[in-house]
């Protein structure tokens, strides 16, 4: 129990080193804000067009009487709307993490420079376009996971009474894992920790994981939470990937001179080159 407490205390942690932190607050909201522009499109079109889609996909009902048709295709939109929703919800954070692969990278980087004792934090020797392959490839493996998490959950809901209390507990621990796979995988891979190996190092520690992860996946429920909550999520994370690794962190670690002290373009920062992983 002890973990779990610590896993929502690096939640917080990582919520307070953004609002200390201005301009890396700001920067990291940009990723969270394009896709939401991208999925509020696509569900916008859903719902304009969506009724149209259904009808060119189903010819075979043209000839029904009324008013089976109507409700048929009703039924059908209606589906496919849900569906959609339900995808974006599940997809939000992975896709927000490839978008914002440089943006994130540099505040994960920013707070381990923050909270390292010596002032620096390992870095990647990887091109971009090699780390946004590895992110992408690792995050879809992990979208096909939990997708089949999801499905097993959804046919154990039609159990009675425990389908409709124990099981949708089980699945926002579930939904707290991934999600914290995820996030973790910022730091992680930039330490060279490959998906098998974060997903071994999460499960030695599922209390600690499960305190972070879970009630950021019920916050992430409610409309745009997300896109706000995504840089301390961040900052967060890296905090828990130290732990996980056992690096040594410094506490209470903040911006007594206003700056943020991990900006490298802030003349009273002079963090020293980063060790080479």
């Amino acid at each position: 129990m002890r973990d779990l407490g610590a896993g929502f205390g690096h939640l917080l942690k990582g919520q307070r080193w953004v609002a200390r932190h201005g301009r890396s607050y700001g920067f990291g909201l940009v990723p969270g804000l394009i896709t939401l522009v991208l999925y509020v499109g696509v569900l916008v079109a859903l719902a304009l067009w969506g009724e149209d889609f259904v009808g060119w996909a189903t010819p075979f009902a043209d000839d029904w009487s009324s008013p089976w048709l109507g409700l048929f295709r009703g039924f059908l939109t209606a589906v496919l709307f849900a569906l959609a929703l339900l995808l974006a919800v599940l997809t939000f954070t992975a896709v927000t993490l490839l978008v914002g692969q440089p943006f994130y990278e540099a505040l994960s980087e920013r707070v381990d420079r923050d909270v390292s004792p010596d002032g620096t934090a390992p870095e990647s020797d990887l091109p971009l376009w090699r780390e946004l392959w590895i992110s992408g490839r690792d995050s879809l493996r992990i979208v096909v996971r939990a997708a089949l998490w999801g499905v097993l959950l959804f046919a154990l809901g039609f159990i009675p009474v425990v389908g409709q209390t124990v099981v949708p507990v089980i699945g926002f621990f579930v939904t707290g894992f991934f999600l914290t796979e995820e996030l973790t995988a910022v730091a992680l891979q930039r330490r060279g920790v490959e998906l098998r190996e974060r997903l071994a190092l999460l499960r030695s520690r599922r209390m600690l994981v499960w305190g972070f992860g879970t009630p950021l996946g019920v916050s992430f429920l409610v409309p745009f939470v997300a896109v706000f909550l995504m840089p301390g999520a961040v900052a967060g994370a890296t905090l828990l990937a130290r732990e996980l690794l056992g690096e040594e962190t410094r506490d209470n670690a903040d911006d007594r001179t206003g700056n943020d002290p991990a900006d490298p373009a802030d003349p009273a920062v002079s963090p020293g080159p980063p060790p080479r992983h």
